[in-house]
């Protein structure tokens, strides 16, 4: 059979690149219109559009649904499904579908996350009640790192492109993990059970090779509902769904058209990238700069944020992949160089979408913290960003990364190398 890709399906990695850098771009533009009209007179507007009551009931926790829920818990568990079905199609014939694969984006990832809740605990350590902001700092915006990456163009070797890429997959995985371990508060055991029956029975249909999608997608509704009732974060029910579709794995192509998990995934991206990402973005960035001072910055609460995202992520990505490639665990990207390596682990510090996020989780019945916390989000954030295109943008080219980009692009073409998230 033929390796060469069909013209109908460009490789993944392409579209990945292409998509997910435009989304980032985008999730910038709404960020910065957020930050504008949070500062302007229509800010009473923007306040109340974010508390405005939309719909019934649907937790006594949460209470009548108000446009801010309907995102965080609503749109955020369908980004969440994405993830969840880009980490199971990377695990089974992606990147990251070998042990060789996964050695070099681990450790980098794994340090990545550690360095930065390190710093924020040591620089919150006298106040306890912001000790549970510590994942904040802890994860990377691949859109928003993508669309840095794209503003630069051929700056940034693809191999470096690459590892952010799989870097941010095992970034996503301990981001899911953290939020399920630590920020469940209680449980409704009824409304877990419930959500156990339905994962039992779409697992299943999985196994039954159900292909057809609809009792899927009915599955996945009622198990975000039941969740969000349990107690567990309803965007949990969204990677734990998405597992249970099912995949038909295609190596040294695009995609299986048959596969349900390539369906679904193909159809969610672009109202992922292009609506969801950047409306959760608009809803979380504005923050008021009314009677702030230039103190308020380096208050334990942003200042261990920001520290966490600009030096712990810089240092934990950068030292993961020094040890390594030292070590002869993994190899060093090709056509790289070290000091581009460094900017890249920089721009692992853009931690916006998900930073955002967890800290809504973080501090829950405490605005003022929230608050807070995105002046740090977007310090930190935005430092990590000006610097790392700074660096990449004069940081000499290694002697062979011409050469291996273009021999990269050629495998590509004729491959259709699969990479996603």
């Amino acid at each position: 059979m033929s390796t060469t890709a069909s013209p109908k399906h460009h490789s993944v990695l392409q579209r990945f690149l292409a998509s997910d850098a435009a989304g980032g771009i985008l999730l910038m533009a709404a960020a910065v219109a957020a930050l504008i009209i949070a500062n302007s007179p229509l800010a009473g507007v923007y306040q109340h559009f974010l508390h405005w009551q939309t719909g019934p009931v649907l937790s006594d926790k949460l209470g009548p649904m108000t446009t801010h829920l309907w995102v965080n818990d609503g749109l955020m568990a369908v980004f969440f499904l994405l993830v969840g079905l880009e980490i199971k199609r990377e695990l089974v014939d992606g990147r990251l579908s070998t042990w060789e694969q996964r050695r070099l984006p681990a450790l980098p990832a794994l340090l990545g996350m550690a360095f930065p809740a390190a710093i924020y605990v040591l620089l919150t350590a006298k106040q306890p009640l912001l000790m549970n902001g510590w994942a904040i700092p802890a994860a990377t915006d691949i859109a928003f790192a993508m669309g840095v990456l794209a503003l630069l163009g051929r700056h940034a070797p693809l191999s470096l492109k690459l590892l952010l890429v799989s870097v941010a997959i095992i970034d996503d995985m301990g981001a899911v993990a953290i939020i399920a371990v630590f920020y469940t508060a209680s449980i409704n055991a009824g409304a877990l059970a419930a959500a156990a029956a339905i994962v039992v029975v779409l697992f299943a249909l999985n196994k039954l090779r159900v292909m057809k999608l609809w009792p899927y997608l009915i599955g996945l509704a009622l198990l975000w509902y039941v969740t969000l009732l349990s107690g567990v974060h309803a965007t949990i029910a969204g990677v734990v769904g998405a597992f249970l579709i099912p995949y038909i794995p295609s190596p040294g192509t695009p995609d299986a058209p048959d596969s349900p998990l390539h369906r679904l995934e193909h159809a969610l991206h672009p109202w992922v990238g292009f609506l969801i990402v950047p409306v959760f973005g608009f809803v979380n960035a504005g923050v008021s700069f009314a009677g702030l001072s230039p103190s308020a910055m380096w208050a334990p609460l942003p200042l261990g944020i920001a520290a966490g995202l600009f030096l712990g992520k810089q240092l934990g990505v950068f030292a993961g992949v020094m040890l390594a490639v030292k070590s002869g665990l993994a190899g060093k990207p090709r056509g790289s160089t070290w000091l581009q390596i460094y900017a890249v682990s920089m721009l692992c510090g853009i931690g916006f979408t998900m930073s955002l996020f967890i800290s809504g989780l973080a501090f829950p019945g405490h605005p003022a913290y929230v608050e807070e916390a995105k002046i740090g989000i977007l310090l930190g954030s935005l430092l990590s960003a000006i610097v790392a295109c700074l660096i990449l943008r004069f940081a000499p080219k290694a002697k062979d990364q011409c050469e291996h980009e273009s021999v990269q692009a050629d495998e590509i073409r004729r491959d259709g190398d699969v990479v996603t998230m």
